[in-house]
């Protein structure tokens, strides 16, 4: 689990698909419980990483909370559609999900090489325009929602929609995922729980790894070469969409 927060702190992404494979297909967890134990735990592993990243200058504080203001709620109504769900399709549709999730990391980011842009939007944190709050609106219930229902943080589609939509550099889009999916894993945690999906001991245990590996895996994100971090971001929740198929 140590490992799994390193790998959440540093990409931003991914870190909730590889313990959900983990639960499901090591320890032979009911895959809901390990959605609800997996989204309850990224409120511990994205409040470490959030405070690292701020700390480095990688996350947009403010723009990160606007966000995941809204995504709190899109997350809790995602876990009534959840409950829904068999199990069996569950499993497919979150494997799914991450898979994609892959794929669209690997397709924007390969055009955000060039330095020039990197340095023309570093910095920028316009939260007072009209445009930003209509876009962070779409943006958080959209990604909440996804969240609610796959039990994933959806950090990838929240980092694409930084990068394209708010022009975030690849860096601040990294640490600010991290700040939007704080709210959005508690409120879909809470949902989780009050269907009887959270396992108390199973978190516990969960979280002792994750929470101090995603601390340390952020400090290294700033400090990456950006095709590292780059393929950080697309494989880690491909690996975890496999797992959950094993």
């Amino acid at each position: 689990m140590l490992l799994m927060g390193i790998i959440l702190g540093f990409a931003g992404t991914g870190g909730s698909g590889f313990i959900i494979g983990i639960l499901v297909a090591v320890f032979h967890i009911p895959v809901h419980t390990a959605l609800g134990t997996s989204i309850a735990a990224m409120v511990f592993t994205t409040l470490s990483g959030s405070v690292s990243h701020f700390k480095e200058g990688n996350a947009r504080l403010r723009s990160g909370l606007i966000i995941g203001a809204f995504g709190a709620g899109g997350a809790y109504a995602g876990t009534f559609v959840a409950r829904m769900i068999a199990a069996e399709q569950l499993v497919w549709l979150t494997s799914g999900m991450l898979f994609l999730s892959g794929l669209l990391i690997w397709f924007r980011t390969s055009k955000l090489f060039p330095a020039n842009r990197e340095a023309a939007t570093e910095g920028k944190d316009v939260t007072g325009d009209s445009s930003f709050w209509i876009k962070a609106c779409l943006t958080g219930l959209i990604t909440g929602s996804l969240s609610g229902i796959f039990g994933i943080g959806s950090t990838p589609f929240i980092q694409l929609a930084l990068l394209i939509w708010f022009g975030f550099p690849l860096r601040q889009a990294v640490g600010t995922t991290m700040v939007v999916i704080l709210p959005i894993a508690l409120f879909g945690s809470i949902g989780f729980f009050q269907a009887g999906y959270l396992d108390f001991v199973l978190l516990a245990q969960v979280v002792a790894g994750t929470m101090i590996g995603s601390y340390i895996g952020a400090k290294f994100t700033k400090r990456a070469p950006q095709l590292l971090l780059r393929s950080a971001m697309i494989v880690t929740p491909m690996v975890g969409a496999l797992l959950m198929l094993v």
